[in-house]
């Protein structure tokens, strides 16, 4: 069995004793508690074996939580890879992919069986399990290892995921007995032969009927026949699909066109996989693209489609969970954690905008969604498909490699929905009509197409980097950035709802600055530097004098606005759709999204701008206020995100940054690093960059009291194809540190996203 622990040098298997009287319900995949030095701790039962290697007094189950077998052989194998893949544990995977029990949920209410009643009984007595927390609180103490249990010391390193059955139809059909009595062990890998004795016996038989019964009943909700012929505008689209409904693992990068209802492409994807009789899991960044997509795998399959994200409560969250592990849904769609999602027979595995940072999981090991679902595709045979208006740099990376192929439109097609693009002063014949077009925030040809479409009766859209009123002040006379005289932070103009001026305040200690002097030359001037959607809305609202003005943005994002004549101003990422799409779309300062000092700044901001210009209809314009020259912008107008994305990926490769090397990132103080290196067994070619101090957008490996003033970043970068070696020593050298209980906060991230 796996104890769920976080030391590094725990993250292997344990071989305990199974009780008689647990012999029923102690399968491979339920959750277990087990003594562990001295503590009852969670984990996850891998194996049963008939015998075991090791000599030595062996430790009994204390107890099965739970007859459902959460953990699922190709899950584990999953968990193994994602934990090899970025330096983790599987302990620590395993808690992104399988959510905390909720008994009532899981019981349905029912009385519990007898056999799941002997199980609770213990030392002190009877323990009901249904309101018992599944979940121990971890001590460093946990890391002595007397007294826990043998360790099965035979194990490999990866667990052997053919010690597993691949689903409970093929257990029942082979009819093993997994009973082994008082005498039998609960385990995970050890090498142990074709005689292991798993998923067996009358309950496993029951299992597997139910698991037939569920599909069943699912796939005859999915219509005879998917419409899909809307993807016979992209090249080689029907063809897709067509491999799709013949269950074969073929792997895309799809660009949608401007004005693509996505959602109900990936929902056609999707139940033509479950028409095959698979199952498929989709991702979306956010719960606004769950709801919508979720919306059209329902009207396509029915109850078969759920809805998976932290936004549901525990007892949603699981039911819905469990729905999909016992097969009676069969298209997931999620956000994130949905990548883990215990789907029987996967044939698709889909994301949609994988550039948006919320599919990196803040958590450690700190994977990337998009990463899991490549190694969950390559490992089960599922097809996958990365869809969006623009490209990463790491799909193109894939592309060019040949793993996956494009799915595109021809020109010829894209230039009939792609609404009018152009920047202010693109031309000389523009610069002579307008000399200040490129130099204004909002130039005359802006106001101009703005009030054509709002005469046309149709919505104008305003993208706007920043929220706020204004979220960024310097000095007047010399430029330097605002700051509080308290705690140096940044000075910004708060919004005022009666219209009075208002002081500026520190964004960080929330102080009002009544009597600003700069610290740099003196002067008492202030200066915008950024202007917020807020304060951009105001100003709308007096150039368009009765006009409705709408704003949606941080805790107010509208999904749909109606049609009619109206100017949307939106924050990136929080335009809502009108139906129709809008007449025209203002991308102001893009200076602001591509000035960022960041290595994604200009794949993340044409990402976000093709974002907006999608909602564009076709005979519709799209201004951005951005240089034109700049390559960012010509992709945009061109409608070219592939070419982009190339050009990206080269550029990348010539200064050495992911996806075209492997680089890890060590977080820690200046000791902590140090302790890991000399720990380390780096591949041959490593280069060590560094230490910096930690960019001011990551987030600090430590809690609030414990964070040292300084913390500093090391970067190794090697070939990718030194990235396992890497991954394996840093692993190694973690193990180390924490069988020397060394309590100094480290954080180490594969491939982190912000790399500063």
């Amino acid at each position: 069995m796996l104890p769920l622990l976080s030391p590094a040098h725990l993250d292997r298997d344990f071989d305990y004793l199974v009780p008689a009287e647990l012999d029923e319900i102690a399968q491979p995949g339920v959750r277990v508690r087990v003594r562990f030095a001295g503590r009852l701790v969670d984990g996850y039962l891998l194996e049963r074996l008939p015998r075991s290697d090791h000599t030595g007094k062996m430790m009994p189950l204390e107890r099965v939580v739970s007859a459902e077998r959460v953990l699922t052989p190709e899950i584990l194998r999953l968990a193994t890879a994602v934990a090899a893949r970025y330096a983790g544990t599987r302990a620590d995977v395993l808690r992104l992919a399988i959510p905390p029990r909720h008994a009532r949920t899981e019981t349905g209410g029912a009385k519990k069986p007898d056999a799941v009643k002997k199980s609770t009984r213990s030392a002190a007595g009877v323990v009901d399990i249904a309101d018992d927390p599944t979940s121990s609180p971890e001590d460093p103490a946990l890391a002595d290892e007397q007294g826990a249990g043998a360790v099965a010391d035979s194990a490999p390193e990866a667990v052997d995921g053919e010690h597993l059955s691949r689903s409970t139809d093929a257990d029942s059909a082979t009819g093993v007995d997994g009973s082994t009595g008082a005498g039998g062990l609960a385990a995970g890998s050890g090498g142990v032969g074709d005689s292991v004795a798993e998923f067996g016996g009358a309950a496993g038989d029951k299992a597997a009927k139910v698991q037939v019964e569920q599909t069943s009943s699912a796939a005859a909700e999915v219509r005879s026949e998917v419409d899909a012929s809307a993807w016979g505008r992209y090249a080689h689209g029907m063809g897709f699909v067509g491999a799709l409904a013949q269950g074969k693992g073929v792997r895309a990068a799809w660009q949608a066109l401007p004005g693509e209802d996505w959602a109900a492409r990936l929902a056609e994807l999707a139940a033509t996989v479950v028409a095959a009789g698979r199952s498929a899991v989709l991702m979306v960044p956010d719960q606004r693209d769950l709801d919508r997509l979720l919306a059209e795998c329902v009207a396509l399959v029915g109850d078969s489609a759920v809805g998976l994200s932290a936004g549901l409560g525990p007892a949603a969250r699981y039911r819905r969970w469990l729905a999909v592990l016992r097969g009676q849904a069969r298209i997931v769609v999620g956000t994130r954690a949905a990548v883990f999602a215990p789907a029987s027979d996967l044939g698709l595995i889909a994301l949609w905008d994988d550039g948006d940072d919320t599919y990196a999981e803040p958590r450690s090991p700190y994977p990337h969604a998009r990463e899991v679902a490549m190694l969950r595709a390559h490992e089960t045979g599922a097809a996958f498909v990365a869809a969006g208006f623009a490209r990463t740099a790491e799909i193109q990376a894939v592309v060019e490699t040949g793993w996956a192929h494009d799915l595109l439109a021809e020109r010829q097609v894209l230039r009939e929905v792609t609404p009018r693009i152009s920047a202010p002063g693109d031309s000389d014949y523009a610069l002579e009509r307008d000399a200040l077009a490129r130099s204004v925030r909002m130039p005359g040809v802006a106001f101009a197409a703005a009030r054509s479409a709002i005469k046309e009766n149709v919505a104008v859209l305003v993208q706007v980097p920043r929220r706020g009123y204004v979220p960024s002040l310097a000095c007047a006379k010399c430029r330097t950035p605002a700051r509080c005289r308290h705690c140096n932070g940044p000075l910004a103009l708060p919004h005022s709802g009666n219209g009075e001026a208002a002081s500026p305040q520190c964004k960080w200690c929330g102080i009002t600055e009544a009597a600003f002097r700069c610290q740099a030359c003196g002067a008492r001037a202030l200066r915008a530097t950024v202007i917020g959607a807020a304060r951009t809305a105001e100003e709308l609202g007096r150039a368009f004098s009765g006009v409705p003005i709408r704003a949606s943005g941080g805790g107010e994002v509208l999904d749909t606005v109606e049609p009619g004549a109206q100017v949307v101003v939106a924050t990136v990422g929080a335009e809502p759709l009108v139906r129709g799409g809008y007449g025209v779309a203002l991308l102001l300062d893009g200076w602001a999204l591509l000035g960022r000092a960041d290595l994604r700044a200009s794949e993340d901001t044409l990402r976000r701008w093709m974002g907006a210009a999608a909602l564009v209809r076709p005979r519709g314009q799209v201004i951005v206020m951005a240089e034109p020259s700049l390559a960012t912008v010509q992709a945009l107008v061109r409608w070219d995100p592939v070419n982009h994305a190339a050009a990206e990926l080269e550029a990348r490769a010539e200064v050495g940054f992911p996806p075209a090397v492997r680089l890890a990132a060590i977080d820690g103080t200046t000791a902590s690093i140090a302790e890991l290196l000399d720990a380390t067994t780096l591949p041959d070619g490593t280069e060590i960059l560094g230490p910096v101090p930690l960019p001011p957008t990551a987030r600090k490996p430590f809690s609030g009291g414990d964070s040292p003033a300084e913390v500093e970043r090391m970067l190794l970068r090697v070939a990718r194809s030194d990235g396992a070696p890497l991954a394996r020593a840093l692993t190694a050298a973690q193990a180390v540190r924490s069988s020397h209980r060394s309590d100094a906060p480290l954080r180490v991230q594969i491939d982190p996203v912000d790399i500063g």
